[in-house]
């Protein structure tokens, strides 16, 4: 962990609820000058930092005297409007003591599924940070739907690693960090210390839920550290208990869960290719083509696919699966539904007098596909 950690320069912090909140029961605000502080210090010795922070709609409930969180999606939303004022003034506060301005960016699955949008929040992003601003995110609660929603922190702490090209994903949870087994079950488990983030059985290692406070587990965690690493980041799963945890790790101090990335990382199109959480529709592939997708790196081919599930249309976002419904690749569609449905199982050459049109030889052309 040392030589790693000690090179990185811009860094993604992802906070939980049950460091930030009372419990639940609104905002700890010493908890939370405790980041300013320490986020404050490694901006002083030039490292690049972005804050994914949960609390809003903790804080929201306090505000509006709700003692349990509620199940309605509106209520939520409500909540989370009124949180986020407590919220982003709490940090702002906090920051301004160390002579930093915050600012506040909510995101939505929808911001980065179009790749306009993905680009203007890159550089919203990247420009506050050459401004020496704490971009303080969180998922846009007040607007999200179950259609659109990130689901979890974890998931958009990687998905905003990935959209800036951070080094690396710490995420800091109220749990030492990844353990063999569940060690409130299992007296045997022990600490994973170092592990390749693509590593399947972390997975298995990952079960069950987490706070009642927050959404994510730490699977959530695991699954977070797989997305990064594929824009070449590495991620810290630690305890936020720990004294000045942030500075230690980036002294190289080994604390938590460290799951580290390849070397090769995706370009930056394929990147958002693999971002998409939602798909237009699904293309179930033979083993054929996902032999020559995964082993050759051909496009995909009509022939090389079983069945289209879903309507889309032409230049839609689709996910390509087996037939147990892994997904093994995504990729930009030549072809609506319907037409795919037509050509499917079909040699290229017969795509013609099956459409009464010319198109394109690929369902997905390779350099609009990327394999997960």
């Amino acid at each position: 962990m040392q030589t790693i950690l000690t090179q990185c320069k811009r860094i993604v912090v992802k906070v939980g609820s049950s460091l930030v909140t009372n419990q639940g029961a609104g905002l700890d605000h010493e908890a939370l000058g405790n980041w300013a502080r320490q986020i404050a210090a490694l901006s002083a010795s030039g490292h690049e930092v972005i804050l994914v922070s949960s609390g809003a709609i903790a804080e929201g409930m306090q505000r509006l005297g709700w003692k349990k969180r509620p199940a309605s999606i509106h209520d939520l939303q409500a909540a989370a409007a009124v949180g986020q004022m407590g919220l982003v003034q709490a940090y702002e506060s906090c920051f301004r003591k160390h002579g930093l301005h915050a600012a506040q960016v909510l995101l939505t699955h929808a911001d980065l599924a179009d790749r306009e949008r993905y680009l203007n929040a890159r550089a919203t992003l990247t420009t506050l940070l050459s401004l020496r601003v704490i971009p303080i995110i969180n998922e846009n609660d007040t607007v999200v739907t179950d259609e659109i929603k990130f689901g979890d922190n974890d998931t958009l702490g990687a998905l905003v690693t990935n959209l800036i090209d951070a080094d690396v994903l710490i995420i800091l949870t109220d749990q030492s960090g990844l353990y063999t087994a569940d060690p409130r079950k299992d007296s045997a488990a022990t600490l994973v210390s170092v592990a390749a983030a693509a590593d399947p059985q972390l997975e298995n290692m990952a079960g069950g839920a987490g706070s009642h406070i927050g959404r994510g587990g730490m699977l959530t965690k695991v699954l977070a550290a797989k997305r990064a690493a594929r824009s070449g980041a590495h991620t810290v799963i630690a305890s936020g208990h720990e004294r000045d945890v942030l500075s230690r790790l980036l002294q190289g101090e080994s604390i938590g869960t460290l799951l580290t990335a390849p070397t090769l990382t995706l370009a930056a199109r394929k990147q958002w290719l693999a971002d998409h959480l939602q798909v237009a529709g699904k293309l179930v592939l033979d083993a054929g083509a996902i032999r020559a997708l995964r082993s050759e790196g051909k496009s995909l081919l009509p022939i090389g696919v079983k069945s289209v599930i879903g309507e889309f249309e032409r230049g839609a976002v689709v996910a390509c699966v087996n037939e147990d419904g892994q997904d093994i690749a995504r990729g930009l569609a030549n072809y609506n539904s319907a037409e795919a449905r037509l050509i499917a199982q079909h040699p290229s050459k017969e795509i013609e007098a099956l459409l009464g049109y010319g198109g394109d030889a690929e369902i997905i052309h390779r350099d609009n596909l990327v394999l997960l």
